[in-house]
């Protein structure tokens, strides 16, 4: 029997690739910024650790804006990094 291929992904955060099942998947598809956690939205995706240090690295680093080539708007970026951190963000819907 042979061994199946584990996809490995690297973390914008600290610049590691470990395999996919461990990161956090942030999608961009027409201007609009989610986190993917079925790992199957639309759009281009970036990976990031759940460790609260690369999420602090990737939010200090610009990561996402980089990687996405664009500019984000700060209240996208203040939603998506909340999601990631485990809080809610009230002001929403």
């Amino acid at each position: 029997m042979k061994n199946k291929k584990v996809p490995m992904r690297r973390c914008v955060g600290c610049m590691e690739s470990k395999p996919q099942g461990e990161l956090t998947r942030i999608a961009y598809f027409d201007g609009e910024l989610t986190v993917d956690l079925t790992g199957r939205a639309k759009g281009r995706g970036v990976y990031l650790c759940q460790d609260a240090e690369c999420i602090e690295k990737a939010e200090k680093r610009r990561a996402l804006q980089r990687s996405f080539r664009t500019e984000l708007s700060k209240a996208a970026l203040e939603d998506v990094f909340l999601q990631l951190r485990g809080e809610t963000n009230h002001d929403q819907k």
